[in-house]
């Protein structure tokens, strides 16, 4: 069995656990919350980052980041199950940056606000990270908006579904109103995967 630490509002432990059940690993998973705000959080000691998502192998080897804990689990499954080989495989690799992007760009923007004294917010740096993600979800209704399949999912696609759940969880939907090709889609996503339902995330967490 794999240990995963994370949070339940991560987004990259959510991209994580659903690359587990897009692989057929998901039951060889066992997901353990993280409190990165602990001193004596025991992740401290698994990652020197003390940063979630981190994977722990029954071996002792702890694997950090996403992307890195994706390839691994891919890797497992028999490789080429969600990073898929040849030439296609910079293709997603690139959706996946750019949902990677826009995860990081929303919760430099939720950490200002829960973390910086109100006195010292930066409302124009935060403004540059909107900026950001909406450039990257102007990108994402223009490229990444093809009917996705349960057969075929790939890490491109889950990162981006993961992205979209932030957004919804932290941020209210309000992207909804302005890209109605990726609200399709990510129905789409969720009937091509169930397990993005049941890996949603909880406000308070």
């Amino acid at each position: 069995m794999y240990l995963l630490r994370t949070s339940p509002a991560s987004p990259f432990g959510r991209k994580v656990a659903l690359a587990a059940a897009a692989t057929g690993l998901a039951d060889q998973l066992i997901i353990e919350p993280a409190d990165v705000n602990d001193p004596n959080d025991s992740l401290l000691k698994q990652n020197p980052l003390g940063k979630i998502p981190a994977l722990i192998t029954p071996e002792g080897l702890t694997l950090f980041d996403s992307r890195v804990i994706i390839e691994f689990l891919d890797d497992k499954a028999g490789g080429g199950v969600v990073i898929p080989r040849g030439d296609f495989r910079w293709a997603v690799l690139r959706q996946q940056a750019l949902a990677d992007g826009l995860m990081d760009a929303a919760l430099l923007v939720v950490y200002e606000e829960r973390y910086r004294p109100a006195a010292e917010r930066s409302p124009g740096w935060v403004a540059r990270q909107q900026e950001r993600m909406g450039r990257a979800l102007d990108y994402a209704e223009l490229h990444y908006t093809l009917p996705p399949a349960a057969k075929t999912l790939h890490v491109g696609e889950i990162a981006l579904a993961a992205a979209l759940g932030y957004l919804d969880l932290r941020f209210d939907g309000a992207w909804r109103q302005h890209y109605p090709k990726l609200v399709s889609w990510l129905n789409l996503f969720r009937q091509a995967l169930p397990a993005f339902d049941a890996t949603g995330g909880k406000k308070e967490a």
